[in-house]
């Protein structure tokens, strides 16, 4: 029986702290910013699903689409309506690994430099991507950051000649978000 126990302990503390190697958010924040001469747009989207894996790396982000929030509300309409086509393409999505997660220490606050590669899905269209980033860790939580270019065209996302000039052919997108150890 005393070993029986011993055994189920050391299984549930293995479950444990593999269970604890994860970081997860619900409210992760993502935001874009397009800049011409014309006009300047920018979006913020405050309900980002996220986790990384600090022990395989292993990343994954999806983006509800409809969640951006535009300072004027035609913006966001013709976003959602005209360019995204959001109800097709509900979600934008990261699947991917940090390939240096060896370089970074979980278990001590601090902020590391990281490339993540992997699959960026928009707007239907999924490319192969290598991005630059941070993971600051404190405590335990983990924040991520990311600032890369999309093109608008890379992902089959068509600007119609009456709004080319109000609209960047790459977008800056942000990523800065803070993710939880469960």
């Amino acid at each position: 029986m005393k070993r029986t126990m011993i055994a189920v302990l050391i299984i549930c503390s293995t479950a444990v702290s593999g269970y604890a190697q994860k970081y997860m958010t619900r409210t992760g924040k993502v935001t874009f910013f397009s800049s011409t001469p014309v006009e300047n747009i920018e979006a913020f989207n405050n309900e980002v699903s996220g986790v990384v894996d600090a022990k395989s790396g292993d990343v994954a982000f999806i983006v509800p689409i409809k969640s951006f929030k535009f300072e004027k509300a035609l913006m966001q309409e013709h976003f959602n309506e005209n360019y995204m086509e959001s109800d097709k393409y509900p979600k934008a999505d990261f699947k991917g690994k940090i390939s240096n997660v060896g370089d970074i220490n979980f278990a001590k606050d601090g902020t590391y430099n990281t490339r993540l590669q992997g699959k960026l899905t928009i707007h239907g269209v999924t490319k192969d991507v290598t991005l630059p980033g941070s993971v600051t860790v404190k405590g335990n939580s983990v924040t991520a950051n990311s600032k890369f270019n999309v093109k608008t065209a890379d992902y089959g996302i068509k600007i119609p000649s009456v709004a080319e000039n109000k609209i960047a052919k790459q977008i800056e997108v942000t990523v800065n978000t803070i993710l939880n150890q469960k």
